[in-house]
């Protein structure tokens, strides 16, 4: 099957159309007939809609510093949808040096209508907090008070900050309409920036000009949206921030007494990588991986083996302490002692002692799905938040990533796969593709009867393999009450006993009973019952009636299979069986299957759906629609059990 594979657009490499004069930075004055504006025009089913947001970006030659100023008006049609407005989080970064950002000029105000006139509620300082979110950002948090439906939050605020290679992404298309967007950067001609613009929009207003602001000669870049709609969000996405319009800019090169190149190429961001203390200086530290090498890979020959052996060591030694980066943060040393440690520290402790076993191995960075993906036509460091590991054996690469205890070579967890990875090797750089190949599966199986007092009892197994196991995993590891109820809330029945776990093999698997009286209609003397019970397919969830835009993502390829074993009260049976049905892709990348089979008072029902591939074109979507529904028809297929005279 051919792959069509999406990359973002960088260097500002698309074409504008000229627009007339427009004054950016000046933000209209309230308009008071907003305040009893009853909906949105540009989407009427809107909570909520941007009436005026403002992205100002100024570098200053003479500090050094950038800073970041911002501009919100919105109006709340329905409070109870737009709780994401109701509540603003400023982050603010300090590094280990001491360097910290600040924020200033906060000013913010919830306006309501009473009785014709406005009211403006003023967000008092003592309702302000700060909440530290780990040893480097601290974070600004306060909600807005007295608001209705109806009402309009206004806030500003400026953060001065040390850190000017890299400017904040600012993302244009949101989930909420935006009457009026704005993104201004401007910086001295004497700091050059790469500016990054992805997604399908075009500004109205679009300004780039050298021009003579505050006091000296600047570059600016100015571009302005009017009547934007929310983002149309399509399922199946890995991580739709990559697709919607978004401005994002890191620092190129200054020209101060001399020329200084920041990011200019993936080869000068590895030179520099391996030059930082922490990160080529920690890969330096060959004696720890020495005094460390596990003692059992001694007698191996064959290299994928011992890689393997030294991966499961580091696995099991060392517990990730959640935190991202390419960095290490106290050190591998330290990793060493403690036993926990960041992303980097593992990972690349896991290449020095692949290296040290004679191994040709070499760090990879990596973007989370969550991150967003790697701008490959725009290096920037700013833009990776991941280390793995890879080997070459043999010619073939294989790939690593310690810090998820249930993951193995060549299976990552759900958050690795993402597309693209830099390998990072001491003497050269190298791109990959990173694609799930290996398949997870998940077995759901229910042994049930019909008991004499009407209701269905039984047990229900979830089982999951390969990256599915990881991704149960974290969600049980992340709130084990929360995992548990998810069974109750998604087929509304009462189950007891639920135990989850870990199997010997990585398989994650959870176990529970159940009994409900709302599985079956009696209609005289019939019974009439979906054999499925509670794992039908209720709907297609290829349901868009719209013209599909972006790839189709599953993480995994993957097999789903549903097995339902039904004991049948003695002194009924089947009127009629159910309809097997069985379709397939012509390429034979998409399969399902539905089969019905009894023996004696026992019937067995199985469905089973393959999807092959990780990641399909938008072109697959009418066969996914197509066999969802299949599927969807075949699994709500109902049987009669009569009594027998």
């Amino acid at each position: 099957m051919k792959k069509i594979l999406w990359a973002a657009v960088g260097s500002l490499a698309i074409t504008f159309v000229k627009a007339q004069k427009h004054e950016f930075l000046d933000p209209p004055k309230f308009n008071d007939a907003d305040l009893s504006k009853p909906k949105s025009l540009l989407d009427e089913n809107a909570p909520a809609e941007v009436l005026y947001r403002s992205a100002h970006y100024k570098m200053d030659s003479r500090t050094g510093y950038l800073s970041k100023s911002y501009f919100y008006r919105v109006k709340i049609y329905q409070k109870d949808k737009a709780e994401d407005w109701l509540n603003l989080e400023i982050p603010l970064y300090h590094s280990d040096g001491g360097n910290q950002e600040t924020i200033s000029k906060i000013k913010a105000f919830t306006y309501n209508l009473d009785n014709g006139v406005k009211v403006e509620t003023k967000v008092e300082n003592n309702s302000k907090y700060k909440s530290k979110e780990n040893k480097n950002v601290t974070v600004t948090k306060f909600a807005f008070p007295n608001v209705k439906d109806g009402s309009i939050i206004e806030y500003q605020y400026t953060v001065e900050s040390p850190f000017s290679y890299s400017i904040p992404e600012f993302l244009i298309e949101m989930d909420t309409p935006s009457i009026y967007t704005e993104y201004v950067l401007d910086n001295p001609i004497n700091m050059s920036y790469n500016v990054n613009y992805t997604g399908s929009l075009n500004p109205k207003y679009r300004e780039i000009a050298d021009k003579n602001l505050y006091g000296m000669d600047y570059k600016t870049y100015r571009f302005a949206y009017e009547n934007l709609k929310p983002f149309k969000v399509e399922k199946f996405v890995k991580n739709d921030r990559n697709y919607r319009t978004k401005v994002s800019a890191e620092l190129h090169s200054t020209n101060f007494s001399e020329l200084k190149l920041y990011s200019s190429s993936w080869d000068q961001i590895r030179k520099r990588l391996y030059e930082d203390e922490d990160f080529g200086g920690e890969l330096k530290k060959n004696r720890l991986a020495k005094d460390n090498m596990p003692a059992a890979i001694a007698g191996m020959k064959n290299d994928l083996d011992k890689a393997n052996a030294i991966f499961n060591y580091v696995q099991k030694a060392f517990t990730w302490n959640n935190n991202r980066g390419i960095y290490t943060e106290d050190g591998i040393r330290k990793m060493l002692e403690t036993k926990t440690g960041n992303a980097a520290e593992i990972n690349l402790f896991l290449v020095m002692l692949l290296r040290e076993a004679g191994i040709k191995a070499d760090p990879v960075l990596i973007s989370t799905i969550n991150n967003g993906m790697i701008n490959l036509v725009s290096p920037n460091v700013a833009n990776l938040n991941l280390v793995i590991a890879a080997i070459e054996v043999n010619g073939e690469l294989h790939i690593y990533d310690a810090t998820t205890k249930q993951s193995s070579v060549d299976q990552l967890p759900p958050r690795d796969w993402n597309q693209y990875g830099i390998l990072m090797a001491k003497e050269n750089v190298k791109q990959i593709q990173m694609v799930n190949g290996k398949p997870s599966f998940n077995y759901l199986t229910t042994t049930a009867k019909i008991n004499p007092d009407g209701s269905i009892s039984g047990t229900y197994t979830d089982r999951d393999t390969g990256t599915y196991a990881m991704y149960a995993k974290e969600n049980y590891d992340d709130n084990q009450e929360n995992y548990k109820k998810q069974y109750k809330e998604n087929f509304a029945l009462d189950f007891t006993g639920i135990t989850s776990k870990v199997l010997d093999n990585g398989d994650f698997e959870s176990s529970m009973s159940f009994s409900s009286e709302n599985l079956i209609d009696k209609v005289g003397k019939k019974i009439i019952i979906n054999p499925m019970l509670f794992l039908n397919k209720n709907s297609n969830e290829f349901d868009q009636t719209d013209e599909r835009k972006y790839q189709i993502d599953f993480i995994s390829p993957f097999t789903k299979v549903k097995k339902i074993t039904l004991e049948i009260p003695e002194g009924y049976a089947i009127e009629e069986m159910p309809k097997s049905k069985k379709i397939v892709t012509q390429d034979k990348e998409i399969e399902y299957s539905y089969s019905a089979e009894q023996n004696g008072n026992m019937l067995e029902v199985t469905s089973v759906m393959t999807v092959k591939s990780a990641d399909y074109p938008k072109e697959y979507y009418p066969a996914f629609k197509q066999i969802w529904g299949t599927a969807s028809k075949s699994e709500n297929q109902v049987i009669s059990l009569i009594r027998k005279s």
